[in-house]
Protein backbone atom coordinates (compact mmCIF):
# COMPACT_ATOMS: atom_id res chain seq x y z
CA UNK A 1 0.00 0.00 0.00
CA UNK A 2 2.65 2.52 0.95
CA UNK A 3 4.76 2.09 -2.13
CA UNK A 4 1.59 3.15 -3.88
CA UNK A 5 1.36 6.23 -1.65
CA UNK A 6 4.91 7.11 -2.63
CA UNK A 7 3.92 7.00 -6.29
CA UNK A 8 1.01 9.27 -5.52
CA UNK A 9 3.38 11.84 -4.12
CA UNK A 10 5.31 11.77 -7.36
CA UNK A 11 2.14 12.03 -9.42
CA UNK A 12 0.98 14.99 -7.39
CA UNK A 13 4.27 16.69 -7.94
CA UNK A 14 4.66 16.21 -11.66
CA UNK A 15 1.08 16.11 -12.93
CA UNK A 16 1.60 19.52 -14.54
CA UNK A 17 5.00 21.18 -14.83
CA UNK A 18 4.30 24.56 -16.38
CA UNK A 19 5.78 26.58 -13.52
CA UNK A 20 8.56 24.29 -12.36
CA UNK A 21 11.38 26.08 -14.14
CA UNK A 22 10.12 29.54 -13.26
CA UNK A 23 9.46 28.72 -9.62
CA UNK A 24 12.06 26.15 -8.60
CA UNK A 25 13.52 28.44 -5.95
CA UNK A 26 10.18 28.33 -4.11
CA UNK A 27 9.56 24.64 -4.69
CA UNK A 28 6.31 25.44 -6.49
CA UNK A 29 4.49 22.87 -8.59
CA UNK A 30 1.33 23.37 -10.62
CA UNK A 31 -1.53 20.92 -10.35
CA UNK A 32 -3.98 19.67 -12.92
CA UNK A 33 -6.54 22.18 -11.65
CA UNK A 34 -4.96 25.02 -13.63
CA UNK A 35 -7.41 26.29 -16.26
CA UNK A 36 -6.93 25.80 -20.00
CA UNK A 37 -5.86 28.92 -21.90
CA UNK A 38 -9.34 29.49 -23.36
CA UNK A 39 -11.04 29.69 -19.97
CA UNK A 40 -12.43 33.15 -19.17
CA UNK A 41 -12.71 34.71 -15.74
CA UNK A 42 -11.05 36.84 -13.13
CA UNK A 43 -7.45 35.63 -12.73
CA UNK A 44 -6.19 34.49 -9.33
CA UNK A 45 -3.23 32.40 -8.21
CA UNK A 46 -4.03 30.09 -5.31
CA UNK A 47 -1.27 28.35 -3.34
CA UNK A 48 -1.71 25.50 -0.86
CA UNK A 49 0.37 22.87 0.85
CA UNK A 50 0.52 19.48 -0.83
CA UNK A 51 -1.51 16.56 0.45
CA UNK A 52 -4.17 14.08 -0.60
CA UNK A 53 -7.02 15.98 1.05
CA UNK A 54 -6.03 19.27 -0.62
CA UNK A 55 -5.66 17.73 -4.06
CA UNK A 56 -8.95 15.86 -3.65
CA UNK A 57 -10.83 19.06 -2.86
CA UNK A 58 -9.27 20.81 -5.83
CA UNK A 59 -10.00 17.91 -8.20
CA UNK A 60 -13.63 17.94 -7.05
CA UNK A 61 -13.91 21.70 -7.56
CA UNK A 62 -12.47 21.34 -11.03
CA UNK A 63 -14.92 18.55 -11.90
CA UNK A 64 -17.90 20.47 -10.48
CA UNK A 65 -16.74 23.66 -12.27
CA UNK A 66 -17.09 25.77 -9.14
CA UNK A 67 -14.48 28.24 -10.39
CA UNK A 68 -16.20 28.61 -13.76
CA UNK A 69 -19.60 29.33 -12.29
CA UNK A 70 -18.22 32.04 -10.05
CA UNK A 71 -16.21 33.68 -12.81
CA UNK A 72 -12.66 32.76 -11.81
CA UNK A 73 -9.69 31.65 -13.89
CA UNK A 74 -7.44 30.19 -11.18
CA UNK A 75 -3.88 29.02 -11.35
CA UNK A 76 -3.41 26.43 -8.61
CA UNK A 77 0.03 25.94 -7.03
CA UNK A 78 1.01 23.18 -4.61
CA UNK A 79 4.12 23.64 -2.48
CA UNK A 80 6.18 21.31 -0.35
CA UNK A 81 6.29 23.33 2.88
CA UNK A 82 4.75 26.18 4.83
CA UNK A 83 7.88 28.26 4.27
CA UNK A 84 7.31 28.03 0.53
CA UNK A 85 3.66 29.05 0.97
CA UNK A 86 4.63 32.22 2.82
CA UNK A 87 7.45 32.91 0.37
CA UNK A 88 5.15 32.67 -2.65
CA UNK A 89 2.65 35.11 -1.12
CA UNK A 90 5.17 37.65 0.13
CA UNK A 91 7.11 37.40 -3.13
CA UNK A 92 3.99 38.01 -5.20
CA UNK A 93 3.98 34.62 -6.96
CA UNK A 94 0.56 33.82 -5.44
CA UNK A 95 -2.44 35.89 -4.37
CA UNK A 96 -4.02 33.76 -1.64
CA UNK A 97 -3.38 30.54 0.28
CA UNK A 98 -6.32 28.31 1.15
CA UNK A 99 -4.67 25.37 2.94
CA UNK A 100 -1.55 25.71 5.07
CA UNK A 101 -0.45 24.84 8.59
CA UNK A 102 -1.82 27.33 11.11
CA UNK A 103 0.72 27.32 13.91
CA UNK A 104 3.64 28.29 11.68
CA UNK A 105 1.53 31.01 10.08
CA UNK A 106 1.04 32.66 13.47
CA UNK A 107 4.79 32.51 14.08
CA UNK A 108 5.49 34.07 10.67
CA UNK A 109 3.18 37.01 11.39
CA UNK A 110 4.82 37.51 14.79
CA UNK A 111 8.18 37.70 13.03
CA UNK A 112 6.91 40.46 10.76
CA UNK A 113 5.41 38.72 7.72
CA UNK A 114 2.86 41.05 6.11
CA UNK A 115 0.02 38.54 6.20
CA UNK A 116 -3.59 38.48 7.33
CA UNK A 117 -5.53 35.35 8.22
CA UNK A 118 -8.79 35.27 6.26
CA UNK A 119 -10.56 32.31 7.84
CA UNK A 120 -10.55 28.61 8.56
CA UNK A 121 -10.12 25.77 6.06
CA UNK A 122 -9.63 22.26 7.49
CA UNK A 123 -9.89 23.41 11.08
CA UNK A 124 -9.82 19.85 12.45
CA UNK A 125 -7.33 17.20 11.42
CA UNK A 126 -7.77 14.12 9.23
CA UNK A 127 -5.16 12.22 11.22
CA UNK A 128 -4.93 9.92 14.22
CA UNK A 129 -2.29 8.07 16.23
CA UNK A 130 -1.68 4.45 15.17
CA UNK A 131 0.35 1.59 16.59
CA UNK A 132 1.23 -2.06 15.98
CA UNK A 133 1.66 -2.79 19.67
CA UNK A 134 -1.23 -4.62 21.36
CA UNK A 135 -0.03 -3.11 24.65
CA UNK A 136 -0.80 0.42 23.42
CA UNK A 137 -4.55 1.00 23.50
CA UNK A 138 -4.72 4.54 24.88
CA UNK A 139 -2.54 7.63 24.52
CA UNK A 140 -1.47 7.29 28.18
CA UNK A 141 0.15 3.97 27.24
CA UNK A 142 2.76 5.88 25.22
CA UNK A 143 4.74 6.89 28.30
CA UNK A 144 8.16 5.28 28.01
CA UNK A 145 7.72 4.59 24.29
CA UNK A 146 8.96 6.04 20.99
CA UNK A 147 6.60 8.25 18.97
CA UNK A 148 7.35 9.30 15.41
CA UNK A 149 6.96 13.00 14.52
CA UNK A 150 8.10 15.68 12.13
CA UNK A 151 10.78 18.22 13.00
CA UNK A 152 10.67 19.44 16.60
CA UNK A 153 8.41 22.49 16.75
CA UNK A 154 6.76 21.79 13.38
CA UNK A 155 3.05 21.02 13.16
CA UNK A 156 3.28 17.23 13.29
CA UNK A 157 5.41 17.34 16.44
CA UNK A 158 3.27 20.09 17.94
CA UNK A 159 -0.07 18.34 17.53
CA UNK A 160 1.25 15.04 18.91
CA UNK A 161 2.65 16.90 21.91
CA UNK A 162 -0.63 18.75 22.46
CA UNK A 163 -2.62 15.50 22.47
CA UNK A 164 -0.17 13.74 24.78
CA UNK A 165 -0.32 16.63 27.25
CA UNK A 166 -4.12 16.74 27.11
CA UNK A 167 -4.24 13.04 27.96
CA UNK A 168 -1.97 13.51 30.97
CA UNK A 169 1.16 11.96 29.48
CA UNK A 170 4.49 12.98 31.01
CA UNK A 171 6.25 14.33 27.91
CA UNK A 172 9.65 13.80 29.48
CA UNK A 173 8.96 10.05 29.39
CA UNK A 174 8.25 9.98 25.63
CA UNK A 175 10.99 9.59 23.05
CA UNK A 176 10.18 11.71 20.00
CA UNK A 177 11.76 10.31 16.84
CA UNK A 178 12.00 12.84 14.01
CA UNK A 179 10.98 11.06 10.80
CA UNK A 180 9.22 13.46 8.45
CA UNK A 181 5.70 13.70 7.01
CA UNK A 182 2.70 11.81 8.38
CA UNK A 183 3.09 9.31 5.52
CA UNK A 184 6.72 8.71 6.51
CA UNK A 185 5.71 8.36 10.15
CA UNK A 186 3.00 5.82 9.35
CA UNK A 187 5.46 3.75 7.36
CA UNK A 188 7.75 3.81 10.41
CA UNK A 189 4.85 2.53 12.53
CA UNK A 190 4.31 -0.32 10.06
CA UNK A 191 8.00 -1.16 10.13
CA UNK A 192 8.10 -1.14 13.93
CA UNK A 193 10.69 1.66 13.96
CA UNK A 194 8.51 3.58 16.42
CA UNK A 195 5.80 2.48 18.82
CA UNK A 196 3.22 4.96 17.52
CA UNK A 197 2.74 7.82 15.10
CA UNK A 198 0.31 9.71 12.94
CA UNK A 199 -1.50 8.42 9.88
CA UNK A 200 -4.09 9.89 7.54
CA UNK A 201 -7.79 9.02 7.66
CA UNK A 202 -7.64 7.07 4.41
CA UNK A 203 -5.65 4.26 6.08
CA UNK A 204 -8.64 3.39 8.29
CA UNK A 205 -9.94 1.06 5.59
CA UNK A 206 -6.75 -1.03 5.66
CA UNK A 207 -5.86 -1.40 9.36
CA UNK A 208 -6.60 -5.13 9.66
CA UNK A 209 -4.64 -5.91 6.52
CA UNK A 210 -1.70 -3.82 7.73
CA UNK A 211 -1.71 -5.19 11.27
CA UNK A 212 -2.08 -1.84 13.05
CA UNK A 213 -4.82 -0.20 15.07
CA UNK A 214 -5.84 3.33 15.89
CA UNK A 215 -5.19 4.28 19.48
CA UNK A 216 -8.63 4.56 21.05
CA UNK A 217 -8.33 8.18 22.15
CA UNK A 218 -5.88 9.13 19.41
CA UNK A 219 -8.27 10.61 16.82
CA UNK A 220 -7.37 14.30 16.63
CA UNK A 221 -10.67 15.52 15.19
CA UNK A 222 -12.60 14.17 18.18
CA UNK A 223 -9.97 14.24 20.94
CA UNK A 224 -8.25 17.54 20.09
CA UNK A 225 -10.86 19.55 18.13
CA UNK A 226 -9.54 22.84 19.51
CA UNK A 227 -6.30 22.40 17.54
CA UNK A 228 -6.58 24.28 14.22
CA UNK A 229 -4.81 22.53 11.36
CA UNK A 230 -5.13 24.75 8.31
CA UNK A 231 -6.25 28.28 7.53
CA UNK A 232 -6.55 30.66 4.57
CA UNK A 233 -4.51 33.85 4.36
CA UNK A 234 -3.08 36.53 2.08
CA UNK A 235 -0.83 39.59 2.17
CA UNK A 236 -2.34 42.99 2.88
CA UNK A 237 -1.28 44.02 -0.64
CA UNK A 238 -3.24 41.15 -2.22
CA UNK A 239 -6.26 41.92 -0.04
CA UNK A 240 -6.12 45.52 -1.27
CA UNK A 241 -5.40 44.83 -4.94
CA UNK A 242 -7.14 41.47 -5.52
CA UNK A 243 -10.01 41.62 -3.07
CA UNK A 244 -12.76 40.56 -5.48
CA UNK A 245 -10.74 37.63 -6.78
CA UNK A 246 -9.96 36.47 -3.23
CA UNK A 247 -13.61 36.77 -2.15
CA UNK A 248 -14.68 34.68 -5.13
CA UNK A 249 -11.97 32.12 -4.32
CA UNK A 250 -13.15 31.82 -0.73
CA UNK A 251 -16.74 31.49 -1.99
CA UNK A 252 -15.81 28.58 -4.25
CA UNK A 253 -13.89 26.73 -1.54
CA UNK A 254 -16.61 27.32 1.03
CA UNK A 255 -19.10 25.75 -1.39
CA UNK A 256 -16.76 22.76 -1.76
CA UNK A 257 -16.38 22.39 2.03
CA UNK A 258 -20.13 22.27 2.44
CA UNK A 259 -20.60 19.84 -0.41
CA UNK A 260 -18.00 17.24 0.56
CA UNK A 261 -19.47 17.09 4.07
CA UNK A 262 -22.98 16.49 2.74
CA UNK A 263 -24.50 13.01 2.27
CA UNK A 264 -24.89 13.35 -1.49
CA UNK A 265 -21.21 13.94 -2.25
CA UNK A 266 -19.88 10.39 -1.96
CA UNK A 267 -19.56 9.47 -5.63
CA UNK A 268 -18.02 12.82 -6.58
CA UNK A 269 -15.61 12.64 -3.65
CA UNK A 270 -14.43 9.14 -4.55
CA UNK A 271 -13.93 10.19 -8.17
CA UNK A 272 -11.92 13.24 -7.07
CA UNK A 273 -9.85 11.19 -4.63
CA UNK A 274 -8.92 8.71 -7.37
CA UNK A 275 -7.97 11.61 -9.66
CA UNK A 276 -5.77 13.07 -6.92
CA UNK A 277 -4.19 9.64 -6.46
CA UNK A 278 -3.17 9.50 -10.11
CA UNK A 279 -6.32 8.22 -11.77
CA UNK A 280 -6.01 4.56 -10.77
CA UNK A 281 -9.42 3.05 -10.02
CA UNK A 282 -8.08 0.25 -7.84
CA UNK A 283 -10.00 -1.54 -5.13
CA UNK A 284 -7.75 -0.30 -2.35
CA UNK A 285 -7.79 3.31 -3.57
CA UNK A 286 -11.58 3.22 -3.67
CA UNK A 287 -11.74 1.84 -0.14
CA UNK A 288 -9.38 4.57 1.02
CA UNK A 289 -11.55 7.21 -0.64
CA UNK A 290 -14.70 5.87 1.00
CA UNK A 291 -12.93 5.72 4.34
CA UNK A 292 -11.90 9.35 4.07
CA UNK A 293 -15.38 10.41 2.94
CA UNK A 294 -16.95 8.61 5.91
CA UNK A 295 -14.48 10.38 8.17
CA UNK A 296 -15.58 13.75 6.79
CA UNK A 297 -19.24 12.95 7.34
CA UNK A 298 -18.63 12.05 10.98
CA UNK A 299 -16.05 14.67 11.99
CA UNK A 300 -16.94 17.68 9.80
CA UNK A 301 -13.37 18.93 9.68
CA UNK A 302 -13.93 21.75 7.15
CA UNK A 303 -15.09 25.21 8.21
CA UNK A 304 -18.41 25.45 6.37
CA UNK A 305 -18.75 29.10 7.45
CA UNK A 306 -15.00 29.87 7.15
CA UNK A 307 -15.03 31.14 10.74
CA UNK A 308 -11.85 31.05 12.77
CA UNK A 309 -12.96 31.96 16.28
CA UNK A 310 -11.08 33.99 18.88
CA UNK A 311 -11.00 30.89 21.08
CA UNK A 312 -9.23 28.83 18.40
CA UNK A 313 -6.67 31.53 17.71
CA UNK A 314 -6.04 32.05 21.42
CA UNK A 315 -5.55 28.32 22.02
CA UNK A 316 -3.06 28.02 19.16
CA UNK A 317 -1.09 31.05 20.28
CA UNK A 318 -0.90 29.78 23.87
CA UNK A 319 0.31 26.41 22.58
CA UNK A 320 2.87 28.12 20.34
CA UNK A 321 4.21 30.14 23.25
CA UNK A 322 4.35 27.06 25.49
CA UNK A 323 6.33 25.13 22.88
CA UNK A 324 8.58 28.05 21.92
CA UNK A 325 7.12 28.58 18.43
CA UNK A 326 5.97 32.11 19.35
CA UNK A 327 7.41 34.53 21.90
CA UNK A 328 4.19 36.36 22.72
CA UNK A 329 0.45 36.32 22.06
CA UNK A 330 -0.72 38.80 19.44
CA UNK A 331 -4.12 40.57 19.43
CA UNK A 332 -6.79 38.79 17.40
CA UNK A 333 -7.40 41.93 15.32
CA UNK A 334 -3.73 42.08 14.33
CA UNK A 335 -3.94 38.57 12.89
CA UNK A 336 -7.38 38.35 11.31
CA UNK A 337 -9.28 40.08 8.52
CA UNK A 338 -12.58 38.22 8.51
CA UNK A 339 -14.37 40.64 6.19
CA UNK A 340 -13.53 38.76 2.97
CA UNK A 341 -14.74 35.43 4.37
CA UNK A 342 -17.91 37.05 5.65
CA UNK A 343 -18.61 38.46 2.18
CA UNK A 344 -17.87 35.08 0.59
CA UNK A 345 -20.28 33.24 2.89
CA UNK A 346 -22.96 35.87 2.32
CA UNK A 347 -22.79 35.15 -1.43
CA UNK A 348 -23.75 31.53 -0.75
CA UNK A 349 -26.78 32.45 1.33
Amino acid sequence: MFRRIDRRTVLKGVGSTGLIAASSSLGLLTTACSPPPEQKGLPVTVVSSQGTQVLTIQALMNEKRYFDEIGLAPKILAVASGTNVVGSLVGGTADVCIFAGFSQLLAAIEKGADLKILGGASIKGQQALFTKSPDVQYVKDLEGRAVGTGAIGAQLHQVVTALLKKKGVDISKVKFVVIGSSGDVFRAVLAGTVDAGNGQADVLASLDRLGVHMIKDGDYATELPEYTWQASFATTASIRDKREAIVRTLTAYCKAFRYVQSPGSKDDFVKAYLAAAGGRDSEHSTLEAISQWNYLQERKIYAEDLVLSRERVQYMQELNVELGVQKKILPYEQLIDASLAEEAVARLS
